[in-house]
């Protein structure tokens, strides 16, 4: 599941990287003077962009190293590179918007006027009175053109008696009609017009708000802030796609690489564990010289089995014989000269730390862990431990992956064997403790 989360994560901040990119490119672009500056500044602009991506990892490996010239000189690249990213996606958002609203700004007021003009041709077409149609017009002009009055008044050019005066009046009026019926056809034709235009833009944004999307959270924002503008909304959204292009192409692949811990250090390869019998005759080669070891001997008890330590040690000295078997020989010597004296047994001291432990997992190390070679626990043992340590002191043990990165932080070696992480070199007390108690009781024969 965390691989797959990775995956998505990367290519999600990938987009935002591509998408990032692009618009630095057509930014730096429009600052060449020609086509091949163009692609120079564009080539420059994308590079700084992806470069912008990549910063984080460096700024957070020199810290984590102590490198603080690196990180300093990450963190003023980073902010060179995100300022100029930002500027140019804060130009590209704005263009696409201002552009885009514009256009629909546009079509809009197109729409508003030719509703406006068609009010205003039915408006007109209802001044025309009263008519036939113009064909029905038309027909009774010729109609009347045939009478035989037309010839006697020369096409009502010369009309003297009474009767050729009413003819052409009539006519006149025929004429009159028709000009009021090859207006209202005239009406009609630009009336259809309007609104066969209309009818094409129903549906399209010529019938919603130029940016309904700032239309709408101007709306919501005047009731917290009764001063808010619709430009004022506009600028703020153009800012925030700035932003979520800037933060998430710059910081996305840092997130998402997070999933595979890339900081994480490999542990060494374990020691290979041998048997008890291996160990000494891997000592007995490996030291090849002798040293004189301090001892304790025990004189004898007022009784036969009666033994009080002495209270000072002997210090036996053991001159380096000239081969390992003369050297085997001579620690049996000395066993033999002193039946019951028992060698110190040197453990390894834990590390110094030069600060108290301040955390409950430094605490648990402390008190709970104890350092021994050959010996190893594996990540789960060492959890359940500590959160057992946990109840025992009242306190809220971490999660497994705090706890697992604080007890890394202490410097104990880890390695993944046979599938399980095991921490390599120590051992729990809880667990030497039980084995102490396990073991049957071991009784002194002293001949009497």
């Amino acid at each position: 599941m965390r691989h797959v989360l990775g995956v998505l994560g990367v290519l999600a901040a990938g987009v935002l990287l591509a998408v990032s990119a692009a618009m630095n490119w057509r930014f730096g672009f429009s600052l060449g003077r020609t086509e091949m500056d163009g692609q120079i500044y564009g080539a420059a602009s994308a590079a700084a962009d992806c470069l912008k991506a990549l910063v984080p990892f460096f700024f957070f490996a020199a810290v984590r190293n102590k490198v603080w010239s690196q990180a300093a000189a990450s963190a003023l690249v980073w902010v060179v590179v995100t300022a100029y990213s930002m500027t140019s996606a804060l130009g590209h958002a704005a263009l696409n918007r201002f552009d885009s609203t514009g256009s629909r700004a546009q079509v809009a007021q197109s729409y508003q006027d030719l509703r406006a003009e068609l009010k205003k041709a039915e408006e007109q077409a209802g001044w025309n009175p009263q008519h036939r149609p113009y064909a029905v017009v038309a027909g009774a002009i010729d109609a009347h053109k045939a009478q035989a009055a037309w010839k006697w008044t020369s096409g009502c050019k010369d009309a003297t008696s009474k009767s050729e005066q009413k003819y052409c009046q009539q006519f006149a009026l025929l004429n009159s009609e028709l000009a009021m019926a090859q207006a209202g056809n005239q009406s009609d034709a630009r009336i259809s017009d309007i609104k066969s235009k209309l009818a094409s833009m129903e549906g399209s944004t010529a019938m919603s708000e130029a940016d309904p999307q700032a239309k709408v959270l101007t709306e919501l924002a005047a009731a917290f802030f009764p001063g808010v503008k619709i430009e004022n909304v506009q600028m703020a959204l153009t800012i925030f796609v700035a932003l979520l292009l800037e933060i998430g192409s710059g910081f996305g692949m840092y997130v998402a690489f997070s999933q595979w811990r890339l900081y994480d250090v490999q542990a060494p390869a374990a020691p290979r564990m041998v048997a008890a019998d291996d160990h000494t005759a891997a000592a007995a080669v490996a030291a090849p010289v002798l040293t004189p070891v301090a001892v304790q001997t025990k004189k004898p008890r007022s009784g036969a089995n009666d033994n009080k330590t002495l209270d000072k040690p002997i210090d036996v000295p053991v001159v380096a014989p000239a081969s390992i078997e003369a050297q085997i020989a001579e620690v049996q010597t000395i066993v033999e000269r002193q039946p019951e004296v028992r060698a110190i047994e040197a453990k390894p001291a834990p590390a110094k730390r030069n600060i108290a432990p301040e955390t409950n997992t430094e605490r648990f190390y402390k008190e709970n862990v104890e350092v021994q070679d050959g010996s190893s626990v594996t990540a789960t043992q060492l959890y359940e431990d500590y959160c057992s340590w946990c109840e025992a002191k009242n306190k809220e043990p971490s999660a497994l992956p705090s706890f697992a990165r604080e007890f890394a932080e202490l410097g104990v070696k880890k390695e993944k064997v046979a599938g399980r992480v095991r921490y390599i070199g120590i051992a729990l007390k809880s667990d030497l403790a039980l084995e102490e108690a396990t073991k049957p009781p071991l009784f002194d024969t002293v001949a009497a």
